[in-house]
């Protein structure tokens, strides 16, 4: 499919997976001002992103020694435990040769060459273009790779079907107004109606997705509610560190969820949530994170209260049938560098009822 809306990058997507795997300094090998936002909100969760800074004339005669230089100060100004040299579109356009860079650099630390670049339809390119050198190194196990890249596959899958990327062009919204939806998700948990709230949430962005299960708790805490989260211990170092973390908070908050799937498993957890719902038959279901990775089948005839973090996810999930769909706007920006359930705002909005 051809979009005519803006789509994540696959270079973006290079540097979160390089972070993921433990990585502390990255190094951008383009122009300096590429990927400049999500450069930024990386250093807040601890990785720090430098660039080669490449000027017109280097387009043309390319970044080699630049490169090098960047790397041997990086070894030597903050002593990393793993980097990874990073491209982008002008690193592939002029041809350069990341490998032979690292090696001629001579650092000792492990390090690992992402040939990337954002010409890529789909970001998860980036990932795998990650994830594969990282494989080659020994950082990750080979199955653990086939694992992610099955995971990549049904994510995929899921916005091509029923996420942003399942038309040409959506219209952002910013959904139902959380405080109209909040009073009858309160009401009907209050007049003993069975209830479900499922956190299928994608990695850091669970930091703030719990909070909204942990809020009906706080506010309906005798209600008939199931509680239910991708807190699973699976995946890459710090998803499941995050994932340990998440889980503990909420348990000192009073929700002990039923854990199905991990943090990296959103997309392919869909059918195992559908089957869950199948089995208790709630009369609504507050579903916060991925839900549209839940096919509509299994929530057919009962009343869902959805939230997601994207604006271009609203009119999908209505024609999902959910009958109350909110955003938490900068949900991500806000969970970079936690390590504690963040507040949120449809939380607030819920424990303002009582």
């Amino acid at each position: 499919m051809d979009y005519i809306q803006p789509r994540p990058s696959s270079i973006v997507a290079a540097l979160y997976t390089a972070r993921d795997l433990g990585v502390d300094v990255a190094i951008l090998h383009g122009p300096s001002g590429c990927s400049f936002k999500h450069a930024r909100l990386l250093e807040e969760d601890g990785m720090r992103v430098l660039t080669t800074s490449l000027a017109d004339n280097e387009f043309i005669f390319g970044g080699h020694d630049p490169l090098v230089r960047v790397l041997r100060h990086a070894e030597k100004e903050f002593t990393p435990r793993r980097m990874a040299v990073v491209g982008t579109c002008v690193a592939m356009i002029i041809g350069e040769d990341l490998q032979s860079a690292l090696h001629d650099a001579a650092v000792r630390v492990p390090a690992i060459a992402v040939d990337i670049h954002a010409g890529f339809r789909e970001n998860i390119d980036g990932v795998l273009a990650t994830l594969e050198p990282a494989a080659a190194a020994g950082w990750i196990s080979g199955a653990e790779l086939e694992r992610q890249r099955y995971l990549l596959g049904k994510a995929n899958e899921v916005e091509r079907l029923r996420g942003a990327a399942s038309r040409h062009y959506i219209e952002p919204s910013r959904g139902d107004l959380k405080h109209v939806a909040a009073r009858r998700l309160v009401d009907l948990a209050d007049s003993g109606a069975i209830g479900v709230a499922v956190m299928n949430a994608k990695k850091e962005t669970a930091y703030m997705f719990a909070d909204e299960l942990v809020a009906l708790h706080d506010t309906c805490p005798d209600a008939a509610i199931t509680y239910v989260a991708n807190l699973e211990d699976r995946g890459l170092p710090k998803v499941r560190n995050d994932a340990a973390r998440i889980l503990a908070g909420m348990r000192e908050r009073g929700v002990d969820p039923e854990l199905l799937g991990a943090l990296d498993e959103y997309g392919a957890n869909g059918d195992a949530i559908g089957e869950r719902l199948r089995e208790m038959k709630p009369d609504f279901a507050l579903m916060v994170g991925v839900p549209h990775a839940v096919p509509p089948e299994y929530t057919e005839g009962i009343e869902v209260f959805s939230i997601t973090n994207g604006p271009r996810q609203v009119e999908p999930l209505r024609d999902m049938g959910h009958r109350h769909v909110m955003v938490e706007i900068d949900l991500h920006p806000k969970t970079l560098g936690v390590r504690e359930i963040v507040a949120s705002e449809f939380g607030a909005v819920l424990r303002s009822m009582r």
